[in-house]
């Protein structure tokens, strides 16, 4: 495969996952960049949105490994990561994976468990691996998780730290749809289950060489200080207490490099840096209240950043 076969592969992976899901390709787009960079996205959204057919459209689209975990309060790290027994037939130690020992995972509504078990994500996450009982297993390739939290409900939450926000690639949202895409909803889902029809369209092979290709992708010193010059602004803004750290930086990169691939390039544009900031850094960005308005979200002092910050070849 090469990069003028990859907006064919990509367009049909969308349109596969648009016989079940209507009106998204802005959240289609959000989620195969970050499954071809090796990140991790937030969905930040009420429930009843089909964040769940979404993930699974996806898994079957790519012919991957999925598995569900909904978090709750009584979840444990070990359910999450695995744990070992003792056979008593054999007498030998057996290795119980969790849940995330698969190569699409989702994790709903990540914020009703406790921070400890939060935190087992981490590692798998960063590293692509599971430690048990001191010994660590890699995830299947390719691994992305999709996590999802409700912006709604916060009586019984915990609230994502930062050091596991940063680990998402990117914070997104799926959005109410539309009054005819939510009729042709309706007359689409009556009395059928369309997730059953679908059928493989690429493998994990196409995903592999997916971000092969993105690691080839060219990035110009341009666009590089373009990103970092961005990144820097928030870290001077008087409004911000935490700006954007360095690996922020990379993931906006990144990002921007598989935003040219869905376009069908083999270089990076400021447009792409533009089009991935947002999902990629604002919840990234802690606001100082003491120095904000309560009601300034990171979204808008960001949207205030990006229009300050020049435009590389822009006079």
């Amino acid at each position: 495969m090469d990069c003028d076969n990859v907006p064919d592969l990509l367009r049909k992976i969308k349109d596969n996952i648009d016989k079940v899901i209507i009106g998204k390709e802005h959240v289609e787009d959000m989620v195969l960049a970050a499954l071809i960079c090796g990140g991790h996205v937030l969905i930040e959204d009420v429930p009843g949105l089909g964040k769940t057919t979404f993930v699974s459209a996806l898994a079957r689209s790519l012919n991957l490994s999925f598995k569900r975990i909904q978090f709750t309060p009584d979840v444990l790290p070990t359910d999450v990561t695995g744990f070992t027994s003792f056979n008593l037939k054999t007498g030998e130690r057996e290795v119980n994976f969790g849940g995330v020992m698969a190569q699409i995972v989702l994790a709903d509504e990540i914020n009703r468990t406790s921070p400890k078990t939060q935190s087992s994500l981490l590692e798998v996450m960063q590293e692509g691996q599971v430690t048990i009982d001191g010994v660590s297993y890699p995830v299947p390739l390719p691994f992305i998780v999709l996590a999802t939290q409700n912006p709604v409900e916060h009586v019984g939450t915990y609230p994502l730290p930062e050091a596991q926000l940063d680990r998402f690639l990117m914070k997104i949202s799926m959005g109410y749809p539309k009054m005819n895409e939510e009729i042709d909803i309706l007359k689409r889902h009556k009395g059928v289950n369309l997730l059953d029809s679908l059928t493989p369209v690429a493998t994990a092979d196409d995903i592999m060489r997916l971000r092969s290709i993105h690691r080839k992708i060219t990035c110009a010193q341009p666009i590089m200080e373009y990103i970092v010059a961005i990144s820097k602004a928030t870290r001077r803004h008087t409004k911000i207490s935490l700006g954007i750290s360095p690996r922020g930086s990379l993931a906006l990169m990144n990002a921007a490099m598989a935003n040219a691939m869905l376009c069908g390039r083999n270089y990076t544009i400021p447009d792409d840096v533009q089009a991935m900031a947002m999902p990629v850094l604002a919840h990234r960005l802690a606001i100082s209240f003491q120095r904000s308005e309560r009601t300034e979200t990171p979204e808008a002092i960001l949207d205030e950043i990006l229009k300050s910050v020049q435009v590389p070849g822009v006079s």
